[in-house]
């Protein structure tokens, strides 16, 4: 996808006062998002996921595999609460750009956070976020040899789904048993 040509220059280390080009603007990465909300099936998802939709904001975030004090801009396009999901086209982007966030003041929280935590897309990132617990959307998946992967129950809570796939899982240790949505 192509970004718009406008390009910013925030800081990215507090002793350095070092400058990295940001390429991307709030009006596309609204149109990302808008686009990934497309995709969903579910209009209870869309309506979960637009009630937390803020205005891009650029938050400069700690970045704990390079230099001491080195950050890199976020922009902040969803918040829960404690929890964001932010952009970035440094550190873990541009293969995983969108990535779960503390969305608090607190200095001590205030890092990128593990690889784990950073996704291809915004809907990952949604989904793989505390943000999206609330949501009666859970089902049980089972995963057959040849990588089917077969809904196995109706949807439900998370807790619920999850014990589900607990009981699944002691039953059959042979099989794998996840809990996944199947909105988009």
């Amino acid at each position: 996808m192509e970004y718009a040509k406008r390009v910013r220059t925030v800081p990215t280390n507090r002793a350095e006062k070092q400058k990295i080009k940001v390429q991307i603007n709030t009006e596309t990465l609204s149109e990302l998002v808008e686009q990934e909300l497309a995709m969903v099936s579910d209009a209870r998802v869309v309506r979960h996921i637009r009630e937390r939709l803020v205005p891009p904001t650029i938050k400069l975030r700690d970045w704990d595999y390079g230099s001491p004090g080195q950050q890199y801009p976020c922009w902040i396009v969803l918040n829960d609460s404690e929890n964001a999901i932010g952009y970035c086209e440094y550190g873990f982007g541009p293969r995983c750009p969108w990535g779960l966030l503390h969305s608090g003041d607190d200095p001590r929280h205030q890092s990128m956070g593990m690889d784990s935590e950073w996704f291809p897309t915004f809907l990952e990132a949604f989904f793989g976020s505390f943000s999206a617990i609330p949501l009666p959307i859970w089902r049980v998946f089972r995963v057959a040899d040849d990588g089917t992967h077969t809904p196995l129950t109706d949807e439900g809570t998370w807790e619920a789904t999850w014990e589900r796939t607990l009981e699944l899982r002691s039953a059959d240790p042979t099989s794998s048993y996840y809990v996944g949505q199947d909105a988009y």
